[in-house]
């Protein structure tokens, strides 16, 4: 999944994909802007067939929280 969510991620921000490790923070490292995050989050629910609620979207902070929270839904 980490490997998909690079992909995702590369397509709202320039960074190395390299770059992207679980720990990388969406907004402090990746440079990501709200709506920048809130279209990516779109894609990624569509892509995982999953729903984000909005209420844990503060939850999300790194890409491993995105992952774990993604896998969660998933079941």
């Amino acid at each position: 999944m980490l490997e998909e969510l690079k992909e995702l991620i590369c397509n709202y921000v320039e960074v190395e994909r390299d770059a992207i490790t679980p720990e990388s923070k969406f907004v402090d490292d990746l440079g990501f802007n709200s709506f920048d995050f809130m279209s990516f989050l779109g894609e990624a629910e569509e892509k995982f067939g999953v729903h984000v609620n909005e209420n844990d979207l503060l939850e999300l902070a790194t890409v491993g929280d995105a992952i774990k929270y993604i896998e969660k839904l998933q079941g």
